[in-house]
C-alpha cells in the first residue's frame, strides 16, 4: 500500500513539472531573426534625451546595445544577467544614489533584463534613468 501511495505522489510530482517545463517553451519570449528597426531611447536624471535608431539582427537587448553607434553601457554580469550601471557616462547604482536604470518596451515596463529581453521589429526601447 505505502509503494502504491509513493508510486502515485512520484507521478503527480513529474506531472506538475512537465506542465511547467512545457508552460515555459511555450511562453517564454522567443527572439525573433533577422533584421528587424528599432529605436532606444536613454531618458537622463534631468529627463533629458537622446534618441537611437538601429538597424539590427540582435535577437536580444543587450547585443543591440553593443551595435549601437554612440550608445555607452558600463554594465556587470550578475547571477541574473546583465545590470545596467552607466549609460553614456550617467551612473545610475542603488548602493551610490538610490537610482537604477529601468528598461522599458513598447511603452510598458520591461520584464526581463537586456539578456533575456527578445528584440523585434518595430520596437521601442527606452532606458530610463530611476530613482528609487
Amino acid at each position: 500500500m505505502k509503494n502504491k501511495k509513493g508510486l502515485l505522489t512520484l507521478i503527480s510530482i513529474l506531472a506538475v513539472i512537465s506542465v511547467f517545463i512545457f508552460a515555459y517553451t511555450e511562453f517564454s519570449p522567443k527572439a525573433q531573426q533577422g533584421a528587424k528597426n528599432i529605436t532606444i531611447e536613454v531618458v537622463s536624471e534631468d529627463g533629458s534625451s537622446k534618441m537611437y535608431e538601429l538597424n539590427t539582427d540582435a535577437e536580444y537587448l543587450e547585443q543591440a546595445f553593443a551595435e549601437t553607434e554612440g550608445l555607452e553601457i558600463t554594465n556587470e554580469e550578475g547571477p541574473y544577467g546583465m545590470t545596467i550601471m552607466a549609460v553614456n557616462g550617467e551612473e545610475a547604482r542603488w548602493e551610490v544614489n538610490q537610482a537604477y536604470w529601468s528598461i522599458m518596451v513598447n511603452g510598458e515596463y520591461g520584464m526581463y533584463g537586456a539578456s533575456e529581453q527578445v528584440v523585434n521589429d518595430g520596437d521601442a526601447f527606452q532606458l530610463v534613468f530611476t530613482k528609487g
